[in-house]
Order: C-alpha cells, then sequence, then structure tokens
C-alpha cells in the first residue's frame, strides 16, 4: 500500500519525554507507587499469523492493444520470527533498536480476472523479511516502524489467445511498516502489525515476440503475533488493570486498501469482463464510544465516520488514446457502528471489535463515445482487532489520553446496476450492466480523550 502509515503509527503509543522524573496529575492504573521500568533489551523469537491482500498491476500488451488491471492474491498466512532489541536512554526517554527476521507460508491467490477471454491467476506461495526496528517505549508497550529487505515466491499464469503461459520464481524487494508489542505476563508480549511488502516488477515477453506482460508485485500484510523474549529485566508481571470505563471521543488516521471483485457486462455485444477494482488510499475520521469493565474484562460501543482518498484510476480495457474503456472506482466515505470486547493487562488493552458499516461507492467509465457515473450508498458489516495503551508525549498529553492502533474488514455487500455512456450530446449509448462487491481493509491509527478519567500508575 503506498502510502502506508509506518510513520503515522509511532502516534500509535508514543512515550512520555521525562516521565521518570515528571509529576503526573492523574496516573494511568492502580498499582504500587513505583513500578518497574520495563527493559525490551535482548533476544525473542515467536509465531504469528494474519491475511495477506495483493495490489498487483498487471499491463498486458497484445500487439497494437493494451489491458491494466490488478491483480489482487488474497488469503491467510502464517510463520516465525526471531530478533534482537536493544533498549538505551534518549532526550525523549526510553528508545529501542532492533534486528528481525521472519519466513512466512502464504496462500494468497486470485484467479478470477478475465479480460475477453484472456484469464490471469496469480499466487503467493511464501515470503520472508529481513528488517530493523525503532520503537518508542511507554513502559511494558512498544510502538515501532520497521523496514528492510523482503523476498518471496510468486506464481502468475495467464491464457491469452486460448494458450498458457506461465511466469513463476523467485522475487525479491524491500518492506517496511509499523506495529504495536505490548508485555502480556511473564517473558510474553503479544504485537499487531502491519508490513507493505514490494517484490519489484517483472516484465514478460512472450508468444514469439508479440505478447507482453508486465507485472508489479506489492503485497499489503496484516498479521498478529505472539513473541517469548530471553533476556531483558525478566519476567514482568503486570502491576494492575487500567480503568477502562466511561466515555471517550476521538480522531484516526489510516490507510486503505479494497478489493472489490466485479463484473462489466456490454448489453449489446452480450459480453463481460471480471476485474478487481483496486482502491487504495489514505482514512481519517472521527469515532465515540463507552467502556464497561468487569475486572480485566472490556466491553463497550463504539462508532467511527471516515473520509477517504481511497481510489482505482489505473484500470483499462484498450488503453490507448481514442481506444480506451476507462475505469475509476472510488470509496468515498464510509462509517461502522461496533461492539468491542477487550482484555486488559495492565495499561493495556487488547480487543476484537465487530457490527455495522456502511459507505458511499463511485464507479466511473468513459470511453471515446461517452461516459457514465454510477455512485451508491451501501451498508453491510465489518470485523477487526486492535490495540488500546495509554499516550503521554513529552509531557503534553494527561492520564485522559489513550492511542489505538487497529486492523478493520469493511464488507459493503455486492449490488447490481444498469447504467448507459452519455455521448456528447446526452443521448445514451453503450448500455452496460455493472455488479460490484466492495471488500475494504484498513489499517489505521488514532488518539482518545476518555472523560472518566482512568487512575493508574505511571511508569
Amino acid at each position: 500500500m503506498k502510502k502506508l502509515l509506518a510513520g503515522a503509527a509511532l502516534i500509535g503509543t508514543a512515550f512520555s519525554a521525562q516521565a521518570a522524573d515528571m509529576a503526573v496529575k492523574a496516573p494511568y492504573y492502580k498499582a504500587p507507587v513505583a513500578a518497574p521500568i520495563y527493559d525490551w533489551t535482548g533476544f525473542y523469537l515467536g509465531v504469528n499469523a494474519g491475511l495477506g491482500l495483493g495490489r498487483d498491476r498487471a499491463q498486458h500488451v497484445d500487439g497494437a492493444l493494451a489491458d491494466s488491471t490488478y491483480l489482487s492474491p488474497f488469503g491467510a498466512l502464517g510463520g516465525g520470527q526471531i530478533g534482537y532489541n536493544w533498549q538505551t536512554n534518549s532526550f525523549v526517554g526510553p528508545i529501542v533498536f532492533g534486528l528481525e527476521a521472519d519466513i512466512q507460508g502464504a496462500d494468497m491467490t486470485d484467479s478470477r480476472t478475465n479480460l475477453l477471454g484472456d484469464r490471469y491467476s496469480q499466487k503467493l506461495d511464501w515470503f520472508g523479511t529481513v528488517r530493523g526496528r525503532i520503537g518508542l517505549v511507554n513502559g511494558p508497550t512498544l510502538t515501532y516502524v520497521t523496514g528492510g529487505y523482503a523476498y518471496g515466491n510468486v506464481n502468475t499464469s495467464l491464457v491469452s489467445n486460448g494458450v498458457s503461459y506461465a511466469f513463476n520464481g523467485g522475487r525479491s524487494g524491500w518492506t517496511w511498516g509499523s506495529g504495536v508489542e505490548a508485555a502480556l505476563g511473564g517473558n510474553w508480549t503479544g504485537k499487531i502489525e502491519y508490513l507493505y511488502v514490494d517484490l519489484g516488477d517483472r516484465t514478460d515477453v512472450f508468444a514469439g515476440g508479440t505478447e507482453a506482460l508486465r507485472s508489479e508485485y506489492r503485497e499489503n500484510i496484516f498479521r498478529v503475533g505472539l513473541n517469548y523474549r530471553i533476556g531483558g529485566n525478566g519476567m514482568y508481571t503486570p502491576v494492575a488493570t487500567a480503568n477502562w470505563r466511561g466515555f471517550y471521543l476521538g480522531g484516526n488516521f489510516g490507510s486503505g486498501t479494497g478489493r472489490d471483485r466485479s463484473t462489466l457486462t456490454d448489453t449489446v455485444a452480450n459480453v463481460s469482463i471480471r476485474y478487481n477494482a483496486a482502491p487504495d488510499g489514505f482514512v481519517g475520521g472521527v469515532q465515540a464510544g463507552y467502556n464497561w469493565q468487569a475486572g480485566s474484562l472490556v466491553y463497550g460501543l463504539e462508532t467511527d465516520f471516515q473520509g477517504s482518498t481511497m481510489e482505482d484510476n489505473k484500470t483499462c480495457l484498450g488503453c490507448m488514446p481514442g481506444a480506451s474503456l476507462d475505469i475509476n472506482s472510488k470509496l468515498q466515505w464510509f462509517g461502522t457502528v461496533r461492539g468491542r470486547l477487550g482484555y486488559a493487562v495492565g495499561p493495556t488493552l487488547f480487543y476484537a471489535t465487530g457490527g455495522f458499516a456502511y459507505g458511499n461507492v463511485k464507479t466511473a467509465f468513459s470511453n471515446p463515445i461517452g461516459a457514465a457515473s454510477i455512485s451508491d450508498t451501501r451498508t453491510g458489516w465489518t470485523v477487526g482487532a486492535g490495540i488500546e495503551t495509554p499516550f503521554t508525549l513529552l509531557g503534553l498529553f494527561g492520564p485522559n489520553w489513550t492511542s489505538t492502533t487497529e486492523y478493520l474488514y469493511v464488507d459493503l455487500g455486492r449490488s447490481t446496476t444498469s447504467f448507459a455512456l452519455l455521448d456528447a450530446t446526452g443521448a445514451a449509448v453503450a448500455p452496460g450492466i455493472l455488479s460490484r462487491g466492495v471488500q475494504e481493509h484498513i489499517f489505521r491509527t488514532g488518539l482518545n480523550y476518555h472523560f472518566n478519567t482512568p487512575v493508574v500508575a505511571k511508569y
């Protein structure tokens, strides 16, 4: 996802710049007066699982004609990681430097795309990364950005003019992302993480040199992980559970990528194409909610509303002046009303969330003889997970503030709409039918202000 939030997620659980020396008006969780400083130094190893979504642009040139579409391999992934952290102090407080390597099995596939008889399929079998990490420490919580080398194996196949072709092999490139990791107790930590993996571009010439396929490999990885730490200052015992009860209000910022399975039918020629609309861009908005709490169990309701710049303006058939059918797909805004169910470990809340979703999607078509636009508001559902922690930054935020890092899957259902292109005189030409599903993957970070001040101790 080209606009991802490695930097923005630093807002996620930032640190207190002189937290050890500054007085805190209403410390954030009930605990002894002096809680131990959590030390992230040392080796760790762990496992992870999650989902991956590709936004892999494919440009197929066949003689004088060209098509551009997105292949969107999607599926589960899982693997293991090993790394080392080194914690030191700075003028802004504790900071962690680290190195991490992981290897992932994947079942990310897409075999749906069919452009007037040209059929495409793609699969990411496995990938791995070797990355540096740098993070900010707030007690037993680490917010970090990460980046480095990536490698993997991608298989792409194409049936063109009735002949099958395969383009397989290893790829290498780079990755970057962000995440939040928090202590669970003992030597265990849990994390939520986003990675953008760029495995480069590839051009294959085939059919006796008359055709070429240029492929871009861009993968979005959303995963959770569990690490066992070896070293540091020993086992961690949560000193208390934060008080999460009451109303809160906040804002958020993030990015999203869509995998909108679409079918376009020309009702005159009685032909159809199947393609993936892949809107990509920033999202941002506000949220409000209320929490109840029973011991470490936290449950609540939250609603949010988001503006969006998510757009796909690269899909076209013909893709040449005077011959191109251009397709533009947008998610213009969306919102959710969700339940949340979480478990508090010391000052950190791990939660799952899900509920109702709604939003506005727009699809525009244009070719040399006319244009059309379809805009409608959809409803559906959403599910996700996140981490929420106390937030302090150079003493500027008080004990009422928390930060969230969250993944949401938003499904706005499928609709079928009849339309016709309108020419320069306003006359209807080229009638068609669009069937489009809307499935979006959102990764965002936010700040919340709690009106009932939680009472907890400082680190």
